[in-house]
Formats: structure tokens, C-alpha cells, sequence
């Protein structure tokens, strides 16, 4: 843990411990250094400590446990499939502790979706491989994600239309085989009604009747010549998700 560097402030603390649990190095109910220990650490002020402490207690990120000093909270933020991506690269950590994925379904299907067509340069109709699997923290459904590549992607990458989970990121095998670099565009959020095998996946009873609003992210990926892929993610309502700098 050697990690020292004058002149460190409160914000650069908390970044530190933010990374570390958004990437799943501190798993929920790790502790946390003690204030001497990170004082030590950072070479800064018991002051600074606490001020850090306090803003990733602000965030959920942290809580305080008696005796057992600062812990990570039970229920983290949960990321997005593109951050996913950066944490594997990083560390080789496909899930954070505590997460797993069920309900992984790969198919072959006619797209019409005028915001995934104009993604991925696609007419109406065009056929394309579909990847969906939900995401779960401890058990309870997090999210739904659903990736779509179109047909050059899926030529490359042969292992997309598997039926099978991807043991290794696409991203790295189209590079690998096509010598092409895998660029990720700006990934935008918003907020819309769930549809019912949305509400389904993650497990929300709600009447036929009843509108529920889910928070979206989506982003697409490309090469210097082509769409390879757009990524869409589906939130359980009152998730905790971290948006870009």
C-alpha cells in the first residue's frame, strides 16, 4: 500500500478509496485504513482524513462500524458496462465482490430501433447479435445490460454470437485481430418508462397500469472506419451509479 505524496489534500484521499471500491479492490464491509494509518499514508493532517471520510460517507460509500472504525457500505454504487470494461483492464476483475450476472441470453434478431440503427449505421431490419444478462449485487438485481454489434463486429469476433458468457472483452479481440484500435464514444444518460421484461429482469412488481421510471446509460463503440457496438444499461429504481468527470 505504499502511497505517499506531499501535499495531498482531503479530495485526493477520497478519490483514492472511491477508485479503489468503484474498481472492487475494497469489497463491501472491507475496512478502510485506520485515520493513523492513512495519515501516514498520504502524509496529511488528521483533519484531512476526517474531511475524506466524511465525503465518502456522504456519498454511501463508506460507513462508520463501532470498533471496526470505517467500512465500505453494503451497497455500493454500481457501474456502468463501459466502466466494467476499464476495471477488468486494470485489474482483471470481471465483477466486484458480491456481484454476479444471471439470465445471459445471446440472439440473432432484426433491428428497428431508430437509435440503435443510426448508432451502428444499420438500416431498419438489418440483423445484428444481441447480448442481454442482469446484473446483481448480493442477490438483488442492479441492472439490465444490452449490447448490440452488427454484423463486421460480429465477423471479427465470432465468439459474440456464442451462446455462451465472453471470457474475454471484446474490445481486446477485435484490436488483436483486426490491428484496429477500440475507441469508446460519449456515453449519455437519461430517464424512461421500464418496459415489462425490463420490470421482469429486475424484479418490480408493478401493475400494468403503473409507469416506473428507470435511469439509462448508453454508449457506442467504434474503430477508425466503423460502429462496432452500442452498449445500453438499465437501472433498478433508487440505484447509485457514478457519472464522468
Amino acid at each position: 500500500m505504499a502511497y505517499k505524496a506531499p501535499g495531498k489534500g482531503y479530495a485526493d484521499v477520497a478519490n483514492h478509496f472511491r477508485d479503489r471500491i468503484k474498481s472492487g479492490e475494497l469489497a463491501p464491509g472491507d475496512p478502510l485504513p485506520s485515520v493513523a494509518e492513512i495519515r501516514e499514508q498520504f502524509d496529511v493532517a488528521a483533519k484531512t482524513v476526517s474531511r475524506a471520510l466524511a465525503v465518502l460517507k456522504s456519498e454511501g460509500l463508506v460507513t462508520s462500524r463501532g470498533s471496526l472504525g470505517t467500512v465500505v457500505s453494503k451497497s455500493p454504487i454500481v457501474i456502468t458496462g463501459s466502466d466494467r470494461l476499464e476495471r477488468m483492464a486494470r485489474n482483471g476483475l470481471r465483477y466486484a465482490p458480491g456481484e454476479t450476472s444471471t439470465g445471459h441470453r445471446v440472439m440473432r434478431r432484426s433491428v428497428y430501433d431508430s437509435e440503435v440503427c443510426k448508432a451502428l449505421d444499420l438500416e431498419p431490419g438489418d440483423e445484428a447479435v444481441i447480448r442481454i444478462r442482469v446484473f446483481r449485487q448480493d442477490g438483488r438485481p442492479t441492472s439490465v445490460g444490452v449490447s448490440v454489434y452488427p454484423p463486421h463486429t460480429v465477423a471479427a469476433v465470432p465468439e459474440l454470437a456464442d451462446d455462451v458468457r465472453m471470457v474475454h472483452q471484446f474490445d481486446e479481440l477485435y484490436t488483436e485481430r483486426t490491428g484496429r484500435e477500440v475507441t469508446k464514444g460519449q456515453r449519455t444518460g437519461y430517464a424512461r418508462h421500464a418496459s415489462q421484461d425490463e420490470l421482469d429482469a429486475l424484479e418490480i412488481e408493478a401493475s400494468p397500469h403503473t409507469a416506473v421510471a428507470v435511469q439509462v446509460t448508453v454508449v457506442a463503440f467504434h474503430d477508425d472506419e466503423h460502429p462496432l457496438a452500442y452498449w445500453e444499461d438499465v437501472y433498478a429504481p433508487g440505484t447509485r451509479l457514478p457519472l464522468s468527470d
